[in-house]
């Protein structure tokens, strides 16, 4: 069968920059980008030209921090992307690596940020299933001190992005996909939960407040109408720009009204 011809728009790193900066980014700011490359449409160079032409828009100065999770790196019980059978959890737990940030794939979050992970230069924060990586001259600065039972709150790179003023970068990627609202899920009355992992000294187990995205589309739509977001278009894409301490400080007051503490995952997937 003769192959279809590809769809566009047409993207390469300038036209991705160009749209960028016509949206509102600024040079020199910190961005916090949640990305989906399929969105854009065609792009000539793929993932690294998306990253090129947001490096290209933040310029020298600017640092660009992607998430980097590694939610495989978790308890088989709680697995259902596929389930893996019950017989099979001690051995799982067993033979697990430990994580390592300069090895660890991240999962889950799309080959942009795979791609942020193993720019040269690259720095990733600590957490063994919430890190996230950076490129820039506040890079340091942002993913030092990712506590490792602080999956992504005041002792996460969520909390400095918020005190630096960066801003959240959606590019063609939805609210679901927006991690700043975890930050206030450690503000308001959350329950905790057991959270296992492998770790250098085999399977630990450490206390962690329960987190999950449920109802975060919602959560978005009204911030979006209540509070300024700055929108555009990037290729075939839609672009949202907005403050990370905005989008938290209005889901601490959105979630209790609209999430109640018995719709919350217990041992939601990473």
């Amino acid at each position: 069968m003769p192959v279809p011809a590809p769809t566009g728009p047409l993207v390469t790193r300038d036209s991705l920059c160009a749209d960028l900066r016509e949206t509102g980014v600024r040079p020199g700011e910190i961005l916090l980008a949640h990305t989906s490359l399929s969105s854009l449409g065609w792009v000539c160079g793929g993932a690294v030209a998306v990253v090129r032409g947001i490096l290209d828009a933040l310029g020298p100065d600017g640092t660009l921090v992607v998430p980097t999770q590694t939610g495989d790196l978790s308890d088989p019980a709680h697995w259902g992307n596929p389930p893996v059978p019950r017989e099979w959890w001690p051995a799982v737990r067993a033979s697990m690596p430990s994580y390592d940030p300069l090895v660890t794939p991240s999962r889950g979050v799309g080959v942009v940020p795979e791609t942020v992970r193993t720019w040269p230069g690259a720095l990733r924060s600590a957490h063994p299933q919430t890190s996230f990586a950076a490129l820039g001259p506040r890079a340091a600065e942002i993913l030092a001190g990712h506590a490792p039972d602080c999956r992504l709150g005041e002792h996460s790179p969520l909390a400095r992005l918020e005190g630096l003023h960066a801003r959240v970068l959606l590019l063609g990627a939805g609210y679901d996909t927006c991690t700043s609202f975890h930050l206030a899920e450690y503000r308001i009355p959350s329950p905790l939960v057991e959270v296992g992992r492998p770790g250098p000294d085999g399977w630990e187990t450490v206390t962690e407040v329960s987190i999950s995205s449920e109802r975060f589309d919602e959560l978005g739509h009204d911030f979006e109408r209540d509070r300024p977001v700055v929108r555009g278009r990037a290729g075939g894409a839609d672009v949202r720009l907005f403050p990370v301490g905005d989008a938290v400080a209005y889901a601490e007051r959105w979630l209790p009204l609209h999430r109640p503490r018995e719709e919350e995952i217990q041992h939601p997937p990473l």
